[in-house]
């Protein structure tokens, strides 16, 4: 329990450069206080204690304004950044060094019993009021931005943007708008990326091809009316 705890210090330590001291980690950081005591929730959950664990959630989520049911599996280094509005269902996996952002939602849809919310990779970062919604995997070094929705799997090593999400990159590599891959990579890089903000944007994309094309037609048009006996 004190190796994790020691664990989950460092992982605030690393990620948060405002983090100045060890008692401020353990008194001031929502996001820390919420898995740690999933920790014990999770157990008493497994032991089919539920009423206890989802009560010790309720607690929980009082005082730090994040959500996690007692039924979801957490791996190690977890960082839950702000924290206020995060939302982790029942059956929700996540793998180890990952990040969430304030208004980070791990969901379901529908009324289906079962595996219902998603599984995140590991070396997964998910951006402020991201949600991620339905039954399927995140791989591994995972980017997600700030509002996407995402509704359906996504491959490791990608960065997913949009409403709803669309992958715009793959292991680094832009991805033209409409070309998907079947193939799934694997990244090797086990750092966590927390470069969030700077993700392509492919609707500025899309509209700069298009003023593009226009000036040239514009051009074109241009030219056939100073010469209209000249071929263009």
């Amino acid at each position: 329990m004190f190796k994790r705890l020691k664990n989950d210090i460092n992982v605030v330590f690393e990620r948060d450069p405002a983090a100045k001291g060890i008692l401020e980690v353990l008194l001031c950081y929502p996001g820390f206080h919420a898995v740690f005591f999933h920790r014990f929730a999770h157990m008493l959950y497994r032991k089919h204690f539920f009423v206890l664990a989802r009560f010790l959630s309720q607690v929980t989520r009082f005082f730090t304004q994040i959500e996690i049911h007692p039924g979801a599996t957490i791996g190690e280094g977890l960082f839950i950044d702000h924290g206020a509005g995060v939302v982790i269902g029942e059956t929700a996996e996540i793998g180890d060094n990952v990040t969430l952002y304030q208004g980070v939602t791990l969901g379901g849809t529908g009324k289906e019993k079962g595996k219902r919310h998603p599984t995140i990779g590991n070396n997964v970062v998910i951006s402020a009021g991201a949600k991620v919604l339905g039954s399927f995997t995140v791989g591994d070094n995972v980017k997600i931005g700030a509002g996407s929705v995402v509704l359906k799997e996504v491959p490791s090593g990608c960065t997913v943007v949009g409403v709803p999400g669309r992958i715009v990159k793959r292991e680094g590599k832009q991805e033209n708008i409409g070309e998907r891959k079947n193939e799934e990579r694997q990244v090797l890089n086990r750092q966590v990326d927390l470069e969030h903000n700077n993700l392509p944007d492919p609707i500025s994309e899309m509209l700069q091809t298009l003023q593009e094309q226009i000036k040239g037609l514009e051009d074109k048009i241009t030219r056939m009316e100073r010469c209209p006996d000249e071929r263009l």
